[in-house]
């Protein structure tokens, strides 16, 4: 019998999980509030919040198992379905992944460096702490920001003065910002045998706290390996099921963790075309306790996030190894609503490709 995943949201993440599925026989349900998630145009779709303890019922009576496509479904929902069927990621590491806080400490409970940071209560905390970082910090929510949402670049004693009041309402944390020579993602699968697998150190370029593009493999740089073993050393600690993203600042002589994505990630849809495995499948064969397929590339890929809105014309672009994926989800500001990924043999040629689509697409990155 073939099993059927059940996933908690059901944005482009589920709907790309779905896809990389359906070949090897698998069936999805998928559970959001939003009746116009994009995830419901390939599957079937149930809509209701995620308290609603009656409908969660019947969603797990459907399913043979569940998973997740974002990590800002409620730990409490994650819980109540774990009573009724396995889940992964555990609720327990979703419960740190949603609090910065959390996450960081438990990075430093195993030896793994972050930037350093302090909790903020009040707006007077908040300046003793800017102060001692020199004025070169972030003000993060502690939970719900993703994409640059919820975060405030602190440069003087001014900028804190301008915050609003409300702003202290909630739980925040202030990061000394590290001054980075580029961001890089580990990708990690890891199933419940214990076996691992990581994907090629993607390079990653951000505009507006959004990503943008991902350059895979990145330039070879000493500190590779460290990021790859820190990302293995987090998923054995957390007792990791599924695929598991850590994202790195990687500085002339240092690596930091900026945060986890307790599910697949962004920085990997390139792995579609661009890998044996994607991140998707394994994410699946993970869950299910599935040997992991092969994570390995040949040559080189690139990824482009389009966000807001397409180019006109985009389906009448044909080149050799060029790649789309259109979500289905309205054009919106700051929205991601598909990515197109291009292989190539080589840096130059891919730097090539690039240049190239995106002179005849006539946009900016």
């Amino acid at each position: 019998m073939n099993p059927k995943i059940g996933i908690l949201g059901a944005g482009q993440l589920a709907r790309m999980m779905a896809m990389s599925g359906y070949p090897m026989g698998f069936e999805f349900v998928f559970f959001d509030p939003n009746p116009e998630a994009c995830a419901g145009h390939v599957g079937e779709l149930m809509v209701a919040e995620y308290h609603n303890e009656l409908a969660l019922e019947e969603f797990c009576q459907k399913v043979d198992i569940v998973t997740l496509d974002f990590e800002n479904v409620p730990v409490e929902t994650l819980r109540f379905v774990q009573k009724k069927k396995p889940v992964f990621p555990s609720p327990e590491v979703l419960e740190i992944a949603q609090d910065r806080l959390l996450e960081k400490q438990f990075c430093h409970s195993i030896g793994v460096p972050t930037a350093e940071f302090e909790t903020i209560n009040s707006r007077s905390e908040l300046k003793f702490a800017a102060k001692k970082f020199d004025y070169d910090a972030i003000l993060k929510t502690r939970r719900m920001g993703y994409d640059g949402k919820g975060q405030y670049r602190i440069k003087s004693a001014e900028n804190i003065n301008q915050l609003p009041e409300d702003i202290f309402s909630q739980d925040l944390i202030l990061e000394k910002r590290v001054a980075f020579k580029r961001e890089v993602s580990v990708i990690v699968a890891r199933n419940g045998l214990g076996d691992i697998k990581t994907w090629p150190l993607c390079e990653n370029k951000h505009k507006e706290g959004i990503l943008t593009t991902t350059i895979v493999p990145a330039k070879s740089l000493p500190l590779d390996d460290l990021s790859i073993e820190y990302a293995k050393q987090l998923a054995v600690a957390l007792n990791y099921i599924g695929v598991l993203v850590i994202e790195f600042f990687q500085t002339e002589d240092h690596i930091f963790v900026n945060e986890m994505a307790p599910r697949v990630h962004n920085s990997g849809h390139w792995t579609i075309e661009g890998a044996h495995t994607s991140q998707f499948e394994n994410h699946l064969r993970a869950g299910l306790n599935l040997p992991l397929g092969s994570t390995e590339m040949t040559g080189m890929a690139a990824m482009l996030n389009w966000i807001g809105a397409f180019p006109d014309g985009v389906l009448s672009i044909t080149e050799p190894d060029l790649f789309w994926h259109i979500y289905g989800k309205e054009p919106r500001p700051g929205r991601k609503i598909g990515h197109s990924t291009l292989l190539a043999s080589s840096p130059q040629q891919l730097h090539d490709k690039i240049v190239n689509l995106v002179k005849k697409l006539g946009v900016q990155l």
